[in-house]
């Protein structure tokens, strides 16, 4: 079953038209949110990032935020999804194209389940990743539909055979082409602020808030390639790969190719929460 605006539908039965600003423009915004034993992981956290999101670019969700989290849950039920994503986005609907924003036009909201297991290897073992530019626009704070600039960090990255891209501006690190970036150095941890060069991922903010309890000392502040070459540990982390060891960038290897174990602490704390 698909959600379109506030009715279930199989997918065959769902349409949307080819004016549509999302289809077009890349015009609106989206969400993915995990799905643990059938239960919506920091679903407010999301629907609250949804809900910024589509203010930032000026435009309105078709319901309220307590219905739409609502059928959210009534989607997860309807397709009997125990693990894997919610994927949802608004665009701002359909009209004549035109840049400017159109009058009278009403958002789309589409959202559909997919069965995702845990990627459980790769959080016990870790990744290979490779450095690329950042070139994407500078918003990236928005959680918006424009994300052809990380489709090809992630393409570069898939070409030589890495699992992701890890961005940089003018030699400072930003985030991966899908995940937020930390590194360790002598047991503190740091990763870059969150304004508009980064998403304000879920996972970073569940990260962070494990990290103080556990008394690490954390440091929101840009580094530098080479502090990210020369860190004791590296991780990225997002909804889908939650937190994942770095083992190797490039040819640099990273923790002697092995998860760190401060990692391995941060790890063990995200898994009390699922």
């Amino acid at each position: 079953m698909i959600l379109l605006n506030e009715r279930f539908l199989e997918r065959d039965e769902v349409t949307i038209d080819i004016e549509d600003r999302g289809y077009q423009f890349g015009d609106g915004v989206y969400e993915v949110i995990r799905i643990y034993n059938g239960a919506c992981f920091a679903m407010d956290a999301h629907i609250e990032r949804l809900r910024r999101s589509a203010e930032q670019i000026e435009m309105i969700l078709p319901y309220t935020l307590t219905e739409l989290e609502e059928n959210l849950l009534k989607l997860v039920e309807k397709n009997n999804i125990k693990t894997g994503i919610i994927y949802v986005q608004v665009t701002r609907g359909a009209a004549p194209r035109a840049h400017h924003f159109p009058e009278g036009s009403s958002s789309v909201l589409v959202a559909y389940v997919q069965s995702l297991d845990r990627p459980l290897t790769k959080i016990r073992n870790g990744v290979k990743v490779t450095l690329t530019e950042d070139i994407r626009w500078k918003r990236c704070d928005i959680k918006s539909l424009n994300l052809l600039g990380s489709v090809l960090a992630k393409q570069k990255a898939k070409n030589k055979g890495f699992e992701e891209a890890i961005l940089h501006r003018d030699e400072v690190i930003t985030e991966g082409s899908s995940t937020n970036v930390f590194i360790i150095k002598d047991q503190a941890i740091y990763t870059h602020p969150a304004n508009n060069l980064i998403l304000n991922g879920i996972t970073r903010n569940k990260v962070l808030k494990i990290a103080r309890e556990k008394k690490f000392q954390v440091v929101e502040e840009p580094f530098t390639i080479k502090e990210l070459l020369n860190a004791d540990e590296i991780f990225i982390t997002s909804t889908t790969i939650e937190i994942t060891p770095v083992i190797e960038i490039d040819q640099t290897v990273i923790a002697g190719g092995q998860p760190g174990p401060v990692t391995c602490i941060l790890q063990k704390e995200f898994d009390k929460l699922l």
